[in-house]
């Protein structure tokens, strides 16, 4: 019995009564474990280089595709590609999907704040998966590339069309799976830590 309770983890130790010639166990609860060490969840130099890299290949690949559809299409000319799919270029004052629309100032503001949170966000907890640093690349990536276009023109180019869905373009798209990688991994890693 006794090495049953100490494979459970429960230290077990055992003190004599005087009034009783029959030894009695006590037992003891073993300490919480320490505090977890997040240094190791700190990014590095991989990390940044990773981050570095999914940012920019996600910058370039978002102004390419703006760039040809400015060339190709024209504003407000839809041409369909698949029955629910179709190209129309538009200009864009607000943020993903058109919202807050002619707000730039505030547009503005919020794009930085957000890409100064998730550098914040990224230098504590770059580390903590491999998943982090490309989704955190494709957020970054996908605002610094629309926030570029704001400064630059006072709108972004959208052009992706799907039926029943505002207009948008690819920085949207990254913006979309980087927030939906992040917060996979982070409930994935929640999960691991509650067992």
């Amino acid at each position: 019995m006794h090495r049953l309770q100490a494979a459970r983890g429960a230290r077990l130790s055992v003190t004599s009564d005087p009034s009783s010639s029959r030894p009695s166990p006590r037992y003891e609860v073993p300490p919480p474990p320490p505090p977890r060490d997040r240094r190791h969840e700190r990014a590095g130099a991989v990390e940044w280089t990773a981050l570095a890299a999914v940012c920019i290949v996600a910058i370039c690949a978002d102004q390419l595709t703006k760039s040809i559809a400015t060339r190709a299409l024209a504003i407000g000319d839809p041409t369909e590609v698949l029955p629910f799919f179709s190209l129309e270029r538009i200009r864009n004052t607000g943020i993903a999907f058109g919202q807050l629309a002619g707000q730039k100032e505030i547009v503005t503001v919020l794009t930085l704040g957000a890409l100064v949170w998730m550098v914040v966000f990224f230098a504590r907890a770059g580390a903590r998966s491999p998943l982090v640093p490309v989704s955190i690349g494709l957020l970054m990536g996908g605002a610094a590339s629309n926030l570029a276009d704001r400064l630059r023109a006072g709108s972004v180019t959208d052009f992706l069309h799907l039926q029943h869905w505002p207009i948008f373009n690819l920085a949207d798209c990254f913006i979309v799976a980087g927030v939906a990688i992040l917060m996979l991994e982070l409930l994935r890693e929640e999960r691991r830590r509650s067992r």
